[in-house]
């Protein structure tokens, strides 16, 4: 009776304009890999990168400084932690995920990215103790069954072994980076004075400035890796990009972290591979194909599995109760 009390209580604190808030924060970043896919047509991965993460970091940095200077004055293990999440969840994650936009579908591309849940509750337990249960464990081998039917589609010369290939190693990659990315946010804005605008605004242009060096370094410079004649046309993808994801999206997911554990806003993604094969149908004319809303149903079963196991244990609870605290 008080495990059912306690499971109905937790549903009960998703508050409806929070849950619409982050599906919409889903719908938009789902629309990144289409978009970033016809930015790609006009810049290499980092350059991307660079651009778009440096003028979102100047856009939020400049905002701050006109509001509130105090935001920077940041000890210097909290300075630490901004790098780090710079590199993970910035650098690491985009520098993969642009790559591999270049070899695959948008649409697969978005249900690899997907998968982070899976790592969140690994991420969670090592960082935050959240226990791993038997239940949790189930979710995830019913999970990594459900991807199993993706990749086997859009096979080419480059895999690698079993069912993997090198641009799916690298959206993997990119998937690891952004869930432990998350985690880190998760430990600055909950643990220390950081808002999640500083800490975003600060790790994007720490986060930029890496993916500049490292464009400078591979990338062909002459002047620019963008020629002149498509300027105007990667200029507007970037302002795009960078307004639905990198000062909409970003920032939703700051605010949400401080109500719900990472593992629960990684169980919503679930809707980002439908959102994703949409978009890429509209943009780009990519045929939507059934294999994705196949393994997208395989996997939310084990997401959902997941998630219910945190509701029966309390953590969604608990992190809103610490939130209703924290906000008064």
């Amino acid at each position: 009776m008080r495990s059912s009390l306690r499971y109905c209580a937790s549903f009960a604190i998703l508050h409806p304009m929070s849950i619409w808030l982050v599906i919409l924060m889903y719908a938009g970043w789902s629309s990144m890999f289409s978009l970033g896919k016809m930015a790609l047509e006009h810049s290499p991965p980092l350059f991307l990168t660079a651009s778009r993460m440096l003028l979102a970091g100047v856009i939020l940095l400049g905002f701050l400084a006109f509001k509130n200077r105090g935001a920077f004055k940041l000890t210097g293990k909290q300075w630490l932690s901004i790098v780090f999440l710079a590199l993970f969840s910035i650098y690491l994650t985009n520098a993969f995920e642009f790559w591999s936009l270049q070899h695959m579908t948008a649409a697969k591309t978005c249900f690899i990215y997907s998968l982070s849940p899976f790592f969140a509750a690994l991420f969670s337990y090592w960082h935050f103790g959240e226990k791993a249960t038997p239940r949790k464990w189930l979710g995830m081998a019913i999970g990594v069954a459900g991807i199993i039917p993706v990749l086997m589609i859009q096979k080419g010369a480059d895999q690698l072994f079993c069912y993997l290939s090198w641009p799916e190693l690298a959206m993997v990659g990119a998937s690891i980076c952004t869930v432990y990315g998350w985690v880190l946010l998760r430990l600055v804005v909950k643990d220390s004075t950081i808002s999640p605008l500083t800490a975003n605004g600060l790790s994007m242009f720490i986060g930029g400035c890496f993916a500049l060096l490292h464009s400078y370094l591979v990338e062909p410079w002459n002047p620019l890796p963008v020629a002149s004649s498509a300027f105007p046309s990667f200029a507007q993808g970037l302002l795009i990009m960078t307004l639905i994801s990198n000062i909409i999206c970003y920032n939703i997911y700051g605010m949400m972290l401080k109500r719900y554990t990472a593992t629960f806003l990684s169980f919503m993604g679930v809707l980002s591979p439908i959102f994703a094969s949409l978009c890429s149908w509209f943009f780009l004319g990519e045929p939507i194909s059934p294999v994705i809303f196949l393994s997208t149903g395989i996997v939310s079963l084990g997401l959902w599995l997941i998630y219910s196991a945190e509701l029966r244990q309390g953590y969604i609870a608990k992190n809103a109760n610490e939130e209703a605290l924290t906000t008064r």
